[in-house]
């Protein structure tokens, strides 16, 4: 059913909670796994200012894909970097590109106060994926 997972995952609490439950899916369906994380950056006076958690991109992308793969499921990872406001078109981007089956991300992540008042990054997943979004709270 699923044979491709894309799981969208931020340092934050919530986005941790999406790693059993995709881990648990992979398993039961015999999926590969593509972790993704979007790191926004902003430029300031000339450099790059990284909004993202204090975990570097490729250490938080790495440790969720040796989860996987410690559990035997196929797994990589991709860290895309984009302006404020893009990642949620980067996740489906990341999506559309694995010919993933599903996505699964968190409800609220490292933007949560952002979300409120812009409508989320997950609201706007959900809107224009082109398969099916599992959301975890």
């Amino acid at each position: 059913m699923f044979e491709h997972i894309v799981v969208a995952v931020d340092g934050s609490p919530q986005s941790s909670k999406t790693i059993p439950v995709a881990l648990d899916l992979a398993q039961k369906y015999g999926s590969a796994v593509t972790v993704v994380h979007v790191r926004e950056i902003e430029r300031y006076e000339g450099s790059d200012v990284d909004l993202g958690p204090p975990i570097s991109a490729d250490t938080l992308v790495a440790g969720t894909v040796t989860t996987f793969l410690d559990a035997g499921v196929e797994a990589r990872g991709e860290v895309r970097r984009v302006r404020p406001g893009e990642t949620p078109d980067k996740i489906i981007d990341v999506a559309k590109a694995a010919h993933a089956d599903l996505i699964v991300m968190g409800t609220r992540g490292m933007t949560e106060l952002k979300s409120l008042l812009l409508g989320g990054v997950a609201n706007k997943v959900v809107h224009h994926a082109t398969c099916p979004v599992l959301l975890v709270r």
